[in-house]
C-alpha cells in the first residue's frame, strides 16, 4: 500500500505528527502506518521560531532518522524554505532520497500574509515529480486572508489539499465538494470528531502540533502535582509560539 493510498474519503488516515525522533519511535510502535512532523514541534525543540524557514537543516535531520522507523513519513517543510521553486524542488529530491512519503506545503508567510497564488502553484510543481505526495496548504483560516475555495482549485495540480483551522462541518464539505484531491483537515479538541469528518468526505486527519503541545502540558502537570497544584490545559499553538525566539 503506498502513501496515496492511505487517503480514502471518509474512511481518513488519521495522522499524528512528531516532533523528535522518540516521539516518532513511540507513534510507529504502536502501530500508525504514516507519521508526520509538526514544525512547531520541530522549531521548538530547536530554539527557533516557526514558519520562519529557520529550521530546513533540523527538518531533514529529523526526516532522515524518522525514515529508519520502518512507517511512512510525510515532513512538514513550512513553505519550502524559499520562495524559489527550483530550491523547494531541490529540497523535496532531497527528501524523496531518503525515502520520505510526502511533504506538506503551505502558502502561509511568516508575516501574516499569504504567499501570491501563482508564485505557489509553481512552488507545488517544483515539489512535484519526485514520486512523494505534495500536500498542499492553504492558510486562509489560520490568517483569515484571501478565498479558500480559490486557494484549494487553484492548487488542483498538487495530490492533495490541506485546510487548517477549517472546523465547520458544512465549510468542510464544502471544500470536499469543490475538488477532487483528497482533502486533509486539523483535528481540534472539541471540534468535530473523527467520524463527523469521515461523513462530510475528509479523506486525511492530522493532528498538527497538538501532540507536542500536549506532551508539555503533561510534562508540567506531573511536575505541578508535586506541589499540589492543579494541572493547566493544553497549552495553545500562539502560547508556544509567543516564547520561542523571534525571527531574525
Amino acid at each position: 500500500m503506498t502513501f496515496r493510498d492511505l487517503h480514502r474519503p471518509g474512511d481518513p488516515l488519521l495522522l499524528p505528527n512528531a516532533w523528535d525522533y522518540g516521539s516518532a519511535a513511540l507513534l510507529a510502535a504502536h502501530g500508525f502506518p504514516a507519521i508526520g512532523t509538526t514544525s512547531l514541534g520541530v522549531a521548538a525543540v530547536h530554539g527557533k521560531p516557526d514558519g520562519a524557514a529557520a529550521t530546513r537543516a533540523e527538518t531533514i535531520e529529523l526526516a532522515e532518522t524518522v525514515s529508519e522507523l520502518g512507517v511512512m513519513v510525510t515532513v512538514d517543510i513550512e513553505g519550502g524554505f524559499s520562495d524559489d521553486p527550483a530550491q523547494v524542488s531541490d529540497l523535496v529530491a532531497a527528501l524523496a532520497a531518503l525515502g520520505v512519503a510526502g511533504v506538506n506545503l503551505e502558502d502561509g508567510r511568516p508575516d501574516g500574509t499569504l504567499r501570491p497564488i501563482e508564485l505557489h502553484q509553481r512552488i507545488i510543481e517544483g515539489a512535484l515529480g519526485h514520486g512523494v505526495f505534495v500536500n498542499a496548504r492553504t492558510d486562509t483560516h489560520w490568517l483569515k486572508a484571501g478565498d479558500t475555495l480559490e486557494r484549494v482549485r487553484a492548487y488542483g495540480h498538487a495530490d492533495g489539499v490541506f485546510v487548517p483551522g477549517l472546523a465547520d462541518l458544512a465549510g468542510i464539505a464544502e471544500v470536499v465538494a469543490s475538488t477532487p484531491l483528497p482533502v486533509n483537515v486539523l483535528y481540534q479538541p472539541g471540534g468535530p470528531t473523527l467520524a463527523q469528518l469521515a461523513e462530510a468526505g475528509v479523506a486525511r486527519v492530522s493532528t498538527g502540533s497538538l501532540l507536542y503541545r500536549a506532551s508539555l502540558q503533561g510534562a508540567l502537570s506531573t511536575l505541578l502535582a508535586l506541589q499540589g497544584t492543579p494541572a493547566p490545559p493544553v497549552p495553545s499553538y500562539a502560547e508556544i509560539a509567543a516564547i520561542l525566539p523571534e525571527p531574525r
